[in-house]
């Protein structure tokens, strides 16, 4: 018997002993029902948040608080099956390959803020894991990295186009991560994946290439933007061969990149100077500036972009000086396209430990300063609007396909601007996407926390009960998500 109803018998038994003379109503407790969803063989595929990546890392712990890990120890209480993982070997996080450290360990709170845990990483991705596994997550894949043939192969492939977690535990050189869950005859699968498919762009500061027109995934770089024909027919196909069998299932679409702390924990003005430095640096771009007027004069730029391209510091709090590319090219008259940075840019995450750092040791030369940032430190609202576009595009080829199906369906979406608006309740807490403090993602500003792991599995077991008739959530067989941390210790080796 469940512990919680049996501590409930104990309650109704004392309030019967000390009240013999009262009526007593004993409300039974609710016994879980799968409705009309089969549990026994289930079988998740998806990416990192999948994979339970967190903290920059994978490591056992939180493969252990996984989602899909966390969703079947529920299903397991109505006739699911055993849910295999192909854990790594510690605590520690990171890849070797061939005994050299090809992915670092994960990071902890130092106390200041995120660091790398001093280790050396101990899970060789050469060492191929045998058996199969329930948990198909693979750290990195993209949509169509799900029907590629070989996508673990390292041997045959050069390094870089291969993928090291798949390697570590697909069932044959030549397979694909598909192939392998199907091999395994799901009776309920879910499907969270495409995030990857628009994330590296945003990620990378929108330094790279929104591949819309372009059917050719085999000619994107790793951090483009997927075609959303390419997508729609890639998430057709993977729920088509899902439900071939008969299953059943649950699918995710992709949440608000630009609402993650990624994006959102380094402010555009996190430069403080004192009058005397203000002034110093605003004579180092007198010249640039006095550009700019000549240029106005000469009716090549407006008053008004000649104002948002002159960089004038102040004492106080200053906006950083950026690159952006979508400025009028005046490269042909020797002026940079140099602005400052405004509330509508999204600097991120690593840009909080270089913005300040000098070049070369040069006192004069500081980075996000007197040095402009690059395209790769700041997500402009050109780049964010791509992301939002891509985005929306991909959501609806996944709500799309997933209602053709009859399949249940998170909006992992509005859940995460839920996190950066208002929060998320869940039991006694409120999580939010503030770093660090918000509860809700770990410290690469990206993943999931094990308590937000538990909210996630929390919303897809309701949407599985909306679906298909189970009761998770009425019989309350929900996640507490207070029994799940928000950071892991640093000693946790």
């Amino acid at each position: 018997m469940n512990i919680k109803y049996i501590f409930l018998l104990l309650i109704i038994f004392g309030f019967i002993a000390c009240n013999d003379d009262e009526e007593i109503v004993i409300i039974p407790p609710i016994e879980l029902d799968p409705g009309a969803a089969d549990f026994s063989k289930f079988v998740a595929l998806g990416s990192s948040t999948t994979a339970g990546f967190t903290d920059f890392a994978l490591f056992m712990a939180a493969q252990e608080n996984s989602m899909p890990n966390l969703m079947a120890q529920q299903f397991s209480l109505i006739g699911g099956g055993n849910f295999s993982q192909p854990l790594t070997n510690d605590n520690i996080g990171g890849l070797l390959f061939e005994g050299n450290v090809m992915q670092p360990p994960r990071l902890y709170f130092d106390g200041s803020g995120p660091a790398l845990l001093p280790k050396t990483p101990t899970t060789e991705v050469t060492q191929v894991l045998s058996g199969s596994f329930n948990n198909m997550g693979v750290v990195g894949a993209k949509s169509y990295h799900l029907l590629a043939p070989g996508y673990g192969n390292l041997a045959g492939v050069p390094l870089g186009l291969a993928n090291p977690y798949f390697a570590r535990f697909a069932s044959s050189a030549g397979t694909s991560v598909l192939a392998d869950a199907m091999a395994q005859s799901p009776s309920f699968f879910s499907l969270w994946i495409g995030s990857n498919d628009v994330l590296g762009y945003a990620i990378s500061g929108g330094n790279a290439i929104n591949q819309e027109g372009n059917f050719d995934p085999s000619t994107y770089g790793s951090n483009d933007i997927t075609d959303p024909t390419v997508f729609a027919q890639v998430i057709g196909a993977l729920i088509t061969t899902l439900t071939s069998g008969g299953a059943k299932g649950v699918v995710g679409n992709i949440p608000d990149i630009v609402s993650l702390p990624y994006f959102t924990a380094v402010p555009y003005d996190p430069v403080p100077l004192d009058a005397l430095t203000a002034a110093a640096l605003n004579q180092g771009y007198a010249a640039y500036n006095g550009g700019l007027l000549q240029i106005e004069g000469l009716g090549l730029i407006t008053a008004e972009e000649r104002e948002d391209r002159t960089i004038n510091f102040m004492e106080g709090d200053n906006a950083v000086v950026i690159e952006d590319e979508t400025l009028t090219d005046l490269s042909a008259y020797g002026l940079p396209s140099y602005r400052h940075a405004t509330p509508e840019d999204l600097l991120v995450l690593p840009g909080s430990v270089f913005i300040g750092t000098t070049v070369g040791g040069n006192p004069l030369l500081i980075n996000g300063v007197s040095v402009p940032l690059a395209d790769k430190w700041v997500l402009i609202p050109s780049e964010q609007e791509e992301v939002k576009t891509a985005t929306d595009a991909f959501n609806i080829a996944i709500k799309a396909a997933a209602s053709q199906a009859g399949l249940a369906f998170v909006d992992a979406n509005s859940l995460t601007k839920q996190l950066a608006t208002t929060g998320v309740s869940s039991g006694d807490f409120i999580l939010t996407s503030e770093l660090v403090l918000g509860g809700a993602f770990g410290l690469d500003g990206v993943h999931p926390t094990a308590r937000g792991y538990a909210t996630l599995a929390n919303e897809f077991l309701k949407a599985i009960d909306e679906t298909y008739g189970s009761n998770f959530e009425e019989a309350g067989a929900l996640n507490d998500i207070g029994d799940y941390p928000t950071n892991y210790n640093p000693a946790l080796q």
